[in-house]
């Protein structure tokens, strides 16, 4: 009696395990930032770099396909490696510091006292498909820490063709276009133009 219940559990259990690995597992893609610049340059300033806001499907870590009536749907087969705006961050951070030319780079949580904060907001981050293009979309403002007044603000687009709408291609695509916007927010806050 015990011995045919062990089986009959065991059993149930590999039912429900076998249901789980039905689909493919989808593959992760990255985003890269910036390579180091050179020789750092003497830095003066001190930047925090809050998490970038977007509607809700910015929030996942899901590659978004705009379709042609403007709805968005996810695309199947892929997902990035963290959260968007998380990895966006990320990036950010990455360029900024390996540009050399500011004294520290860091998030808003990590205790370094910072002069500016440069706040940001997801636009867009999809594939579109009506176009063929993927499209990265980011409203950037670089804020006064102590006094909360806006320096400069600024909105980067970039735009790269999709050879074809499917996870790897859109992924390739949108890491380029960020790649883009990257180049131009590192410029913008180094020099302030």
């Amino acid at each position: 009696m015990v011995r045919s219940s062990h089986i009959a559990a065991a059993a149930l259990l590999a039912a429900l395990l076998g249901g789980c690995g039905g689909g493919a597992a989808p593959l992760t893609f990255d985003l890269a930032a910036l390579p180091p610049a050179g020789r750092p340059v003497a830095a003066g300033r001190s930047i925090a770099v809050s998490e970038p806001v977007g509607i809700q499907p910015f929030e996942a870590d899901r590659i978004i396909v705009r379709e042609s009536g403007g709805s968005l749907a996810f695309l199947g087969g892929g997902q990035w490696a963290d959260r968007l705006p998380r990895l966006i961050q990320s990036r950010i951070i990455q360029s900024l510091e390996n540009s050399g030319r500011l004294r520290s780079v860091s998030r808003p949580g990590d205790k370094i006292v910072a002069d500016y904060q440069l706040i940001s907001e997801i636009r867009a981050f999809d594939v579109q498909a009506a176009t063929g293009e993927a499209v990265v979309d980011l409203a950037l403002k670089l804020v006064a820490d102590g006094t909360g007044k806006v320096i400069a603000a600024r909105i980067f687009v970039a735009r790269v063709p999709v050879a074809k709408i499917d996870a790897g291609n859109g992924a390739r695509a949108l890491d380029q276009a960020l790649t883009t916007v990257l180049a131009d927010v590192v410029r913008w806050v180094n020099t302030g133009r």
